[in-house]
C-alpha cells in the first residue's frame, strides 16, 4: 500500500503553530515516525528532539513545494511499487511511505508490528541541494530505484519464504526492526548480502540507471570501489563471520570518520558494503534470480560464488 504524507507534512508547514500542528502529525501516524525518529535520528522524546523538529519546520520549503507540484510522485511510486511486487514476489503485507524526514537517511526500511514499510524522505529528491533541510538534491527519477532497494528489504526480514537471520531477528523483536539491535547481532556477511541483495533488486525494477546510482555513490567513489576491490575481499574476509555494531558503521553506514574506516593500513571509501555485497551475491542472484535470492540464507552466497569460481569442496 501507498501511504502519502507529504500534504499532511505541507498542511503542517501552513498551520499558524508548526509546532502545535506537528505534535498533531506526529500523533497521527506515530508508530511509523517514532520508528523512522529511532532507527534514523534519534529518540523523539530527547531533549534535542525539539531542536531538530524547529529546525526542520523553520527551513525553506521552496524546493520541496515545486517538487509536489511539478511531478507526479504517486504515480512514480506506484509503477515502481507494482514492478517491486511482481519482481520480488512480494507475499507479505507492506507499505511504501512518501514522506519528509528530518536530515537522516534518503530513503530506508522498517518492521513495525510484522509489517514491512520501506519509505522515502522527499527532502532528498527535489533536484537541489538545500544545505536547510540537508537535502541530497537528487533527482526525482531516482525515486523508483530507492523503493525497489527498500522493498528488497522487507521481502528479507519479513517473507514466510525468508531464511534469512535478518527474518529471525526481526521475529525476536516482536515483528519489529531495530537497525542497532540486528546491528549489533547479524554477523557482518548477512549485513553486507543483506545491502547487496537490494542493489540487485533496485537494478531490475528500476533499470538504466548509471551503476554508481544505484550504490548511492559519486562516480568517483564507484570507480575508486572497483579499483581496490581485491584489497576490499581480502581484509574483510577474516570479518565475515563476527558481528558488532562498529562493523555496520564501518563497512555500511555515512559520516564515519576516517579513523573508523581505517583497516589494513587504508582508509576505505564510505559505505564500501554496498559495492561488497553486491558482488558477494551477484552469482547467486544470476542463478536463482533475485526473488528466490532475497530468500535465501547468507551461507548460499559463498557456495554459489565458489561454484562460479570453479572452487571444488570435497
Amino acid at each position: 500500500m501507498l501511504i502519502n504524507l507529504l500534504p499532511d507534512f505541507l498542511a503542517v508547514l501552513d498551520a499558524a503553530d508548526h509546532e502545535a500542528a506537528y505534535r498533531q502529525y506526529r500523533e497521527a501516524h506515530r508508530p511509523i515516525l517514532d520508528a523512522y525518529w529511532r532507527n534514523y535520528v534519534l529518540d523523539p522524546d530527547s531533549p534535542h528532539a525539539g531542536e531538530i523538529v524547529a529546525s526542520a519546520l523553520g527551513a525553506d520549503r521552496g524546493d520541496l513545494q515545486t517538487l509536489s507540484a511539478s511531478v507526479d510522485l504517486v504515480r512514480i511510486a506506484e509503477e515502481a511499487i507494482a514492478r517491486a511486487e511482481e519482481l520480488l514476489q512480494i507475499d507479505r503485507p507492506t507499505d511504501t511511505y512518501l514522506m519528509v524526514g528530518l536530515g537522516g537517511a534518503n530513503a530506508g526500511e522498517l518492521v513495525v508490528g510484522g509489517r514491512g514499510v520501506a519509505f522515502i524522505c522527499l527532502e532528498h529528491f527535489t533536484g537541489r541541494v538545500n544545505p536547510e533541510t540537508y537535502g541530497m538534491g537528487l533527482a526525482p527519477d531516482l525515486i523508483p530505484l530507492w523503493i525497489g532497494h527498500e522493498l528488497a528489504h522487507t521481502v528479507r526480514y519479513t517473507s514466510p519464504g525468508s531464511a534469512s537471520d535478518m527474518r529471525r531477528l526481526v521475529a525476536e523483536l516482536g515483528g519489529h526492526y531495530d537497525y542497532w539491535s540486528t546491528g549489533s547481532r547479524a554477523t557482518l556477511r548477512e549485513l553486507l548480502v543483506n545491502e547487496g541483495l537490494a542493489v540487485h533488486a533496485a537494478q531490475a525494477i528500476a533499470p538504466g540507471f548509471d551503476a554508481a546510482d544505484y550504490f548511492g555513490y559519486p562516480r568517483r567513489q564507484y570507480n575508486r570501489l572497483r579499483e581496490m576491490e581485491a584489497f576490499l575481499r581480502r581484509i574483510v574476509e577474516p570479518e565475515l563471520e563476527r558481528s558488532g555494531l562498529g562493523l555496520r558503521l564501518r563497512y555500511l553506514s555515512g559520516g564515519m570518520s576516517p579513523s573508523a574506516r581505517l583497516v589494513g593500513g587504508r582508509v576505505l571509501p564510505e559505505r564500501s558494503g554496498y559495492y561488497l555485497g553486491y558482488r558477494m551475491t551477484e552469482a547467486l542472484v544470476a542463478e536463482r534470480g533475485i526473488a528466490a535470492a532475497l530468500r535465501a540464507p547468507a551461507a548460499d552466497f559463498q557456495a554459489a560464488e565458489d561454484v562460479a569460481r570453479g572452487i571444488q569442496t570435497a
